[in-house]
């Protein structure tokens, strides 16, 4: 490849991954606990859409409890999005032959 390639390669791939970003704002997972009692949904870039309390929790003598119920969703729900968002992004550099160990976006 002469240099003009690579600069067109860069450029390509510089498009898909602005592409790519853009797509995880579309793209929503959702976290749970208490067994789905508690869910929260977000894009997978992390910005949080919803919040869903099952009404059975409600009650002010457990506030303890929902509020960690809440915590344990989101962490759930984080741990979701940021797999889906390296499944997007692996997405891009597959076939692409990369050097050993070398992992994109850098």
């Amino acid at each position: 490849m002469n240099i003009q390639e690579i600069m067109k390669a860069a450029q390509n791939m510089q498009a898909k991954m602005a592409e790519a970003q853009a797509k995880l704002d579309t793209i929503e997972v959702e976290g749970q606990s208490g067994a789905g009692l508690v869910k929260v949904t977000a894009t997978a870039k992390g910005k949080i859409v919803r919040v869903s309390i099952d009404p059975s929790l409600v009650d002010p003598n457990e506030k303890d409890v929902l509020e960690d119920l809440v915590a344990a969703a989101i962490n759930d729900l984080r741990a979701k999005a940021d797999a889906k968002a390296q499944e997007e992004m692996g997405k891009l550099t597959q076939g692409m032959p990369l050097p050993p160990g070398m992992k994109m976006p850098f």
